[in-house]
């Protein structure tokens, strides 16, 4: 049997043996590097030290022998982890005590919050590594980190030798099976503090400078699998019967995105009022976004369209919005040269202002959407990523009605490599910019409730002939719904809506929800009372399918407090399996 613990300190006498076994088997498993093992004690003592806390790992088997340990750096400023020392005792390899330590790694990492773990390996390369036995012990080690979901990274300088003498490694990254992608910034922050810190001795500034400016790719790019079976690897999305794990996703970053003009409805105030329900309902845990790099983005949207929003929001000054006036036939060759006056080649309306600081909040509002994703890949029942600015106008070449980035399609689009997904819009307006996206698609189906097209933003899509294209024919439906709708025909639609998704069988739902469907709403007409979102909630809810809801429109303040109040009440409602929808 295999016993794990976390070693917190030496002063006890069963502490310090353990810690002896330790050093032995470290000497045992590092001949060259002995001296280190003198150190051991010392970090356990002085667990924070510099700008890292030192976590020892422990695998003891009968009568407290130790059968092997881990060495885990945590730099909390940055929210990563890094392995630099895992060994088994001689004798026991393939008796699966290093899986086991190396799965205790991952879970304590995962207990911190960190965003990854990093390690690095003697390179699996015969052009780094030319002694033959060397060789086959990296190529051994490689085979064992992939394995246990650690990739290595490629496209950079990290191997480039250094010391003296000088010595080589590969880096790898390990995503805790919460994401399969890694920001450059985010790989870069940890090469810089890893080199700093645990071989600052072995390195200069330059050195550093020179590594960290080799990571050229954003997101980094993973070398493809090299000792494992390249198979898709699907993380599993669990069947839900348990209570519900709630969990909020927030960026103060959509602070930035503030158009102070009157008539301008799309206020930071909109999110401080979610986030205070969500603090007054409780049992909500938060997190912060973790950082995405444009792969994403650019699996959704025209990377002419994406450069655009970059380039024009960057040139702009500070308080000084600008608004499209001339919308153009959109032909190619068309295009004006001037980047202001493009605007309207890629906006559908005079109502989205272009600012300094509209692609940060976007791309702020993106991160928060996709960490939602991660967040239910990794095992959450019901996840709320309260995006702002909202998105489901967005769609692949064009922006408008407050949205730049199509936050629940991208969200979607990464969650669809995972299982089949469905996209459920219940915001007054047509997700027009979600239906563009996936129009021609059949492995997300898209669903939408709104305001009837004839008498609502945006007016030209949105209608019930509307099904699809191609491969993606009858996996788009639309359900219109006229002005000063009453709860019992919206309920009734909604039923007819959520029995259609159902009967796609989605493996998870991506939620667009909009408050702007209630009574009061000033960009909406219909006559709904917030106790409609209680049953909505419910409904939703006993599906047991896997939400995740991202924030969409709603601008009645009053009606996003009692909305969002009444949604979650009806979340928190579990009991039966079919509960009945509520038609007061």
């Amino acid at each position: 049997m295999i016993r794990i613990r976390i070693l917190r300190d030496t002063g006890s006498l069963l502490s310090s043996d353990r810690v002896k076994q330790i050093q032995e088997i470290f000497v045992q498993s590092f001949p060259k590097l002995a001296g280190y093992a003198e150190k051991i004690p010392l970090l356990i003592r002085d667990p924070i030290r510099h700008k890292y806390c030192t976590i020892l790992v422990v695998a003891e088997g009968a009568l407290g022998r130790v059968d092997g340990f881990a060495l885990v750096m945590h730099f909390p400023e940055i929210h990563c982890c890094f392995l630099d020392f895992i060994a088994t005792r001689s004798g026991l390899r393939g008796r699966g005590v290093g899986s086991a330590l190396y799965e205790a790694v991952s879970e304590n990492c995962k207990n911190l919050s960190v965003k990854g773990l990093y390690l690095e390996v003697q390179p699996d390369m015969a052009e780094l590594t030319t002694d033959p036995a060397e060789l086959k012990q990296a190529q051994m080690a490689v085979r064992f980190y992939e394995m246990h979901g650690a990739r290595v990274i490629e496209n950079h300088a990290y191997s480039v030798p250094v010391g003296d003498p000088p010595t080589t490694a590969i880096l790898l990254f390990d995503g805790l099976g919460i994401t399969h992608t890694l920001a450059r910034r985010e790989a870069q922050e940890a090469t810089r503090m890893i080199l700093t810190t645990r071989f600052a001795r072995a390195t200069d500034s330059a050195y550093v400078d020179q590594i960290i400016e080799s990571f050229k790719e954003d997101p980094v790019t993973f070398r493809p699998l090299r000792y494992i079976k390249a198979i898709k690897e699907h993380r599993t999305v669990r069947n839900f019967q348990s209570p519900l794990a709630y969990t909020s996703v927030f960026s103060p970053k959509h602070e930035i995105h503030h158009v102070k003009e009157r008539g301008y409805f799309e206020r930071p105030v909109r999110v401080e009022v979610l986030r205070e329900v969500i603090r007054d309902i409780g049992g909500f845990v938060s997190v912060t976004p973790r950082e995405y790099g444009d792969k994403w983005i650019l699996a959704v949207h025209d990377k002419i369209f994406v450069h655009y929003l970059r380039m024009v929001c960057a040139s702009l000054r500070q308080g000084r919005p600008l608004y499209p006036d001339t919308f153009p036939i959109r032909r190619p060759e068309n295009r004006p040269k001037v980047l202001p006056v493009q605007a309207g080649y890629y906006c559908l309306d005079t109502g989205t202002p272009l600012n300094s600081n509209a692609y940060k909040a976007a791309r702020a509002a993106v991160n928060t959407a996709l960490t939602g994703a991660d967040e239910i890949l990794s095992g959450k029942r019901l996840v709320y990523s309260i995006c702002r600015p909202p998105g489901h106008h967005a769609g692949k070449r064009f922006f408008g009605g407050f949205c730049y980035f199509n936050n629940a399609a991208i969200a979607a689009n990464y969650l669809s490599q995972e299982g089949k997904v469905a996209v459920f819009d219940i915001d007054f307006h047509h997700g027009n910019g979600t239906q563009d996206i996936f129009y021609k698609r059949k492995d997300v189906l898209t669903v939408s409730i709104h305001g009837h097209p004839d008498y609502s933003y945006p007016y030209f899509s949105g209608y019930e002939s509307e099904r699809g294209e191609g491969e993606g024919v009858d996996f788009n439906r639309n359900f219109p719904l006229p002005p000063r709708t009453e709860n019992d025909k919206y309920l009734r639609v909604f039923e007819r809506a959520v029995k259609f998704i159902l009967s796609f069988n989605p493996d998870i739902i991506v939620v667009s929800l909009g408050f702007d469907i209630l009574k009061g709403d000033p960009t909406g007409t219909f006559l709904l009372s917030p106790k409609i979102f209680e049953g909505i909630g419910k409904r939703l809810i006993s599906t047991k399918k896997p939400l995740l809801i991202v924030q969409e429109g709603g601008y009645n303040i009053r009606g996003i407090r009692n909305g969002s109040r009444a949604f979650f009440k009806g979340c928190g409602e579990t009991s039966g399996s079919q509960p009945a929808i509520s038609h007061a």
